[in-house]
């Protein structure tokens, strides 16, 4: 720098800001490595998420997309935030989904953030990373708040490890009201696109320096992490900073209700969107419905007067304005393996509801018809289950296609998970065989596990969460002693995953239903892998599960 001023004089220099490219990488790198890709709306993650079909729910997207962008004309405290709701299977995703490509394309997308349960990516599921993904996102969108977000984590290293309270004001309106502050910065707008958050599962944190007397600390609920989200974002778009509109989709479930309308009403700070009762769907399902089938006769070369005159009626009516239902049919009519689209589309129409209590009837039955259609039906709804145990990516990181059927399957050299699953691609997705090694299995949408899970609704398909645990430690107890056996080999996932699952089954149930106890050998040979893949942190694992086990046989004896 000295030599820029050589020979200069008669000047000074005021509020003089040098920048280091390298240092301010460096800082976003470590916000990077703290966020969900996946939840990203234009991730690979979400390449075959649900989008709404050409010219449906376009009333809508076209009301959510006009608030967004005409903020001038709302009072001098406009209501910054839109509550997205409807019943399961509405087509709130899908909306989302649409909208946020439909924002980006007109330069008015900021961050989005896709819950998923089912999600194999660390994070989608947890709010441990949902500030930073946002933050790291709004960080892309300019110059200056690149540099801001960048300075506020140099100023707090630690910024990661504190609360999302915290982090929204250190990452996202600290660097905001520094922004604002620049008189020559453009004014700041768009949107923030929030889906299924509803489906964010609780953060548990273990205290290891308890004694075995100690009862173990009750598991946090899935709604106090939720709660937690929804007042962080209150909080944010409450702030005169803060110039962004915030959409939240979500199912009207009861910490929703009780937030965004406390009294009946929407609260002072929201508008509320409800997809079922605000917008009449039975237009939109009818255009799906008609151009897929239109693909389907073409497809299967069927004549002209298929499907017959009353079908489309009929589904719509069977639909009751949830877009699962349509989709699901035409899934399976066109993954249906034993049957014709013909076939298959009569045995839908003589489905009946008996009923008006269940709105889920119809779509009940018709998840029922096509389990019916395995071989082995119970057996194949434990894989279900199963597989959604496993589908959880903070769980188990190594749960893919080829891990979880040599876990599940009798024989290792079986195709057993074909012959359970192989009629049931309308329900769930299953990769080919050769890409198997590095997929997950893809549940369509969560209303089929709503349905497992549910007895009233599933009867004698009802599994009990304590004969799946059963299940899958006996399979746990096979594995690891397979894995002992010099004869069997299995990969470095599959050992990893086998690592996990002591931690996922519920320790009170395994007592109690009397299961098999592992071999000596197996266990030393679980313990010593569990240290290989996880390293000084397994220590901290190891012994919160030893003391829940002990303090539980205490309780029983």
């Amino acid at each position: 720098m000295a030599r820029i001023f050589e020979h200069a004089h008669d000047f000074r220099i005021n509020n003089l800001q040098v920048h280091n490219g390298h240092h301010l990488e460096s800082s976003l790198n470590k916000l990077e490595a703290r966020i969900a890709p996946g939840a990203i709306h234009d991730s690979a993650e979400r390449c075959d998420a649900p989008k709404c079909h050409p010219d449906t729910r376009v009333a809508v997207q076209d009301d959510l997309y006009s608030w967004i962008l005409d903020r001038d004309r709302e009072p001098e405290l406009p209501k910054k935030i839109t509550w997205v709701t409807g019943p399961a299977g509405t087509g709130k995703t899908a909306v989302m989904g649409s909208l946020a490509g439909r924002c980006s394309e007109g330069g008015v997308l900021l961050a989005t953030f896709f819950f998923a349960s089912w999600s194999g990516s660390i994070g989608r599921c947890r709010k441990t990373v949902f500030v930073p993904t946002i933050a790291h996102q709004l960080a892309h969108c300019r110059e200056d708040l690149k540099k801001a977000i960048s300075n506020a984590i140099d100023k707090s290293p630690s910024i990661f490890e504190k609360n999302i309270h915290v982090q929204m004001e250190a990452l996202v309106l600290a660097p905001l009201r520094e922004v604002a502050l620049q008189t020559n910065a453009a004014q700041l707008r768009g949107a923030i696109i929030i889906d299924g958050v509803d489906e964010c599962e609780a953060e548990q944190y273990h205290d290891t320096t308890s004694g075995l007397k100690t009862k173990p600390v009750p598991a946090r609920e899935n709604d106090q992490d939720q709660l937690a989200i929804l007042q962080v974002l209150q909080t944010a778009s409450s702030d005169l900073s803060f110039p962004f509109r915030i959409l939240i989709a979500s199912r009207p479930e009861r910490v929703f209700r009780e937030f965004f309308t406390p009294d009946g009403t929407s609260a002072s700070f929201v508008h509320k969107i409800d997809l079922h009762q605000d917008y009449n769907a039975e237009a939109d399902i009818t255009l799906f419905l008609e151009a897929h089938f239109n693909r389907i006769r073409r497809c299967y070369n069927l004549p002209t007067s298929w499907p017959p005159s009353g079908a489309i009626q009929a589904l719509v009516r069977n639909a009751s304005g949830q877009f699962v239902y349509a989709a699901t049919v035409i899934r399976f009519l066109e993954l249906g393996h034993r049957e014709s689209p013909e076939v298959l589309l009569k045995a839908v129409l003589k489905m009946k509801a008996r009923t008006n209590s269940n709105p889920f009837e119809l779509l009940d039955l018709l998840y029922s018809h096509i389990l019916a259609s395995s071989p082995d039906p119970p057996l194949s709804i434990m894989w279900i289950r199963c597989i959604d145990l496993f589908n959880d990516g903070s769980r188990s990181p190594s749960s893919f296609v080829l891990e979880i059927n040599l876990l599940l399957q009798t024989d290792p050299e079986s195709s057993e998970a074909e012959h359970l699953l192989g009629n049931l691609h309308s329900l769930i997705q299953i990769s080919a065989h050769g890409d198997q090694v590095e997929t997950r299995y893809h549940i369509y949408h969560k209303s089929l596990l709503d349905f497992l899970c549910d007895h009233d609704r599933c009867g004698d398909l009802h599994i009990k969460i304590g004969i799946v645990t059963k299940f899958v430690w006996d399979r746990f107890i096979r594995a690891c002693t397979r894995c002992c056996d010099p004869q069997f080999s299995y990969s470095h996932n599959f050992r990893k995953l086998v690592t996990f699952i002591p931690r996922e089954v519920d320790s009170e149930g395994v007592i109690r239903s009397n299961a098999t106890a592992p071999p000596a050998t197996s266990v030393d040979w679980w313990v010593l892998s569990v240290i290989e893949h996880e390293g000084p942190s397994a220590h901290g694992a190891l012994w919160e599960m030893f003391r829940n086990v002990h303090y539980q046989v205490r309780v029983e004896l």
